[in-house]
């Protein structure tokens, strides 16, 4: 998974996410909109410090770093990009463009859609009770190999001990090590995760991995040909990061921070047909963003680093 995603012909390594699916960054503005409020909740609750930093994990093209800097407007916020990518050409010079995480920053992390990506193993449980791993060429064809580490079976019997003979699991411990080590370089401010995932109550008996190419759902062969991706362990990631956080839908998250996706009044045509038709499709995106079937359904993880939020933004 990690050479098919990330080696030198890996899918992000060779092209970008926009280019075969759709993510809430690349629905609407009201994504970013809603991010900087969020951006302004963490400055205020800073204390509005000389340096405010926004780093973007996983961030693609920039497309999420360019909209938020675009509305800023304060030449106090440093916007960083993390990704094993190249630098996007066409991106604003005062965004900085890295592989690597900042160390010890103030400010606001972004995980958005990432750690779904953070490559992991699968295994199979098997009718005598062996937990193996599931072996996978280039080429899609499986085979069982051995039992799995000692460390990722302690972590299957804590986060998915629903387990049973015949279903396959995620082993989301290196999605844990990574988020742990993505809060840890918050010096004090917020981290934030947005992706779609399961608790330990509805963990899936046959797990999640699929593919995506050109906007369709494929396969997930292992050849740098389409995303490979995985549902997350939210509540495990979520103990790793430790601290203070909580967890919410994207529906109620966005609509917190002013996304309703409410149809503006009829009377508004008649007397503004261009404001009505501007509101019209911002409510369009605004329902694409909040559908509970759809984007709406993401989990919103929020740690807390030696701040907190809950008198100024009410997720």
């Amino acid at each position: 998974m990690k050479s098919a995603l990330y080696g030198p012909a890996g899918f992000f390594t060779t092209s970008g996410p926009a280019d075969h699916f759709r993510t809430s960054v690349h629905a609407s503005p009201l994504f970013a909109g809603a991010l900087l409020r969020l951006v302004e909740a963490v400055d205020a609750a800073l204390g509005r410090p000389p340096l405010l930093q926004v780093v973007d994990v996983g961030a693609g093209r920039g497309e999420l770093l360019a909209a938020l800097h675009a509305s800023a407007g304060s030449s106090r916020v440093r916007f960083v990009g993390v990704e094993v990518g190249p630098r996007p050409t066409g991106l604003p010079a005062e965004i900085e463009w890295q592989r690597d995480l900042p160390a010890g920053f103030d400010g606001l992390l972004l995980a958005t859609e990432w750690l779904d990506n953070v490559p992991l193993d699968i295994a199979e449980v098997g009718d005598d009770g062996r937990v193996r791993q599931v072996l996978v060429d280039r080429a899609g064809n499986e085979t069982l190999g051995g039992d799995i580490d000692p460390a990722d079976l302690s972590w299957l019997a804590q986060w998915w001990p629903s387990a049973r003979a015949g279903d396959r699991v995620e082993l989301g411990r290196p999605r844990d090590q990574s988020w742990a080590e993505a809060v840890a370089t918050v010096r004090r401010g917020a981290a934030l995760v947005v992706d779609y995932g399961h608790m330990l109550r509805d963990r899936p008996a046959l797990g999640t991995l699929t593919g995506f190419r050109d906007g369709r759902q494929v396969v997930p062969v292992p050849d740098g040909s389409c995303d490979l991706t995985a549902h997350v362990a939210l509540d495990s990631v979520a103990a790793a990061g430790g601290g203070t956080y909580r967890m919410v839908r994207q529906r109620a998250a966005l609509r917190a921070l002013g996304v309703d996706g409410a149809r503006p009044p009829l009377s508004l045509a008649r007397t503004d047909p261009a404001a009505y038709l501007r509101a019209l499709g911002a409510a369009g995106a605004a329902a694409e963003l909040t559908d509970p079937d759809g984007l709406g359904g993401h989990w919103w993880l929020l740690h807390e680093i030696g701040i907190e939020l809950r008198g100024t933004i009410a997720l």
